[in-house]
């Protein structure tokens, strides 16, 4: 017998006005800033845009952006792989603790952890003398950008994967084992292909705020222009100086990362649900003549 979706029975106009609902949101909060900025960044037409995007102080804040990305990500890429495998798999002392100290960066204000970078190295700060005497600098310089930075975005690819391996569970990694195999291969051939698709989009969640960060880093940072200004300072300085058009051509340059990571993300969760939806195959055929 066929079953009918609970929704299909609500009334036409309910069923309706909900849609044009979400759709009123949709427009009011996602499509028409995105048009206010792409329409405030071409004002002055394309030139106008393309100097603003070429001039030395945003090149410099494009490029510590990218920076401090390519390192927070891999790094959290590692530290995601190895404590989700950790917490998902074994059960060891600390466990509990290791998962509190991973939500840690989502409890706490961005601000309140550059605050604790500064309080920890900076001049005044518990290791800011030492630093000092050994011409190690880190706040208003690019390793305290990369540190918040870091700090910031390290759950993401945790939290996005110690769900799925509990899921999974160790089920095949035993199986593996029992014939043989050692932890690192049992690792590279079993545990992460069943999850690429999920550290993929725990990548790509980690990429997106590391690039579009500006709490922590705007505390660590100085905000001296060319050096310490990622992309999202630097439009901040150009707003608050009254340069419009400079302030959202950046800007658009951060919603079309948006937009790109939106994209992909999409891709990422149509193939995670169908690697979930896929049959998984027998482990080896059954002899001719011979059934289950």
């Amino acid at each position: 017998m066929a079953r009918h979706n609970p929704a299909l029975l609500e009334p036409l106009w309910l069923r309706v006005g909900l849609t044009l609902l979400a759709f009123a949101f949709l427009v009011l909060f996602l499509l028409l800033p995105l048009a206010a900025v792409l329409t405030e960044a071409l004002r002055q037409g394309p030139a106008a845009y393309f100097a603003a995007l070429s001039e030395p102080d945003a090149r410099a804040a494009m490029r510590l952006t990218l920076i401090a990305a390519v390192i927070a990500v891999p790094l959290n890429l590692v530290f995601g792989l190895a404590a989700s495998w950790a917490i998902a798999k074994f059960e060891f002392i600390g466990k509990s603790l290791l998962i509190t100290l991973i939500d840690l960066p989502f409890a706490v204000s961005p601000v309140i952890a550059g605050l604790i970078y500064v309080l920890l190295f900076g001049a005044h700060g518990w290791f800011g003398p030492w630093l000092i005497e050994h011409d190690v600098q880190i706040i208003f310089a690019v390793p305290g950008i990369v540190l918040a930075t870091i700090f910031v975005t390290f759950p993401f690819v945790a939290r996005e994967l110690i769900p799925l391996m509990q899921a999974q569970g160790a089920d095949q990694e035993e199986a593996a084992l029992t014939l043989g195999a050692g932890g690192w291969r049992v690792f590279c051939k079993v545990t992460l292909p069943n999850v690429k698709w999920g550290l993929l989009y725990g990548v790509i969640l980690c990429n997106a705020r590391a690039m579009g960060e500006f709490g922590a880093v705007s505390v660590v940072s100085g905000h001296i222009r060319g050096q310490t200004n990622t992309l999202p300072l630097h439009v901040e300085i150009l707003y608050n100086e009254y340069n419009f058009v400079a302030a959202f051509a950046c800007a658009s340059l951060l919603a079309l990362l948006a937009l790109v990571t939106l994209g992909i993300k999409t891709v990422v969760e149509w193939r995670t649900a169908q690697a979930q939806d896929a049959p998984i195959p027998d482990s080896a055929p059954l002899p001719h003549g011979q059934t289950a």
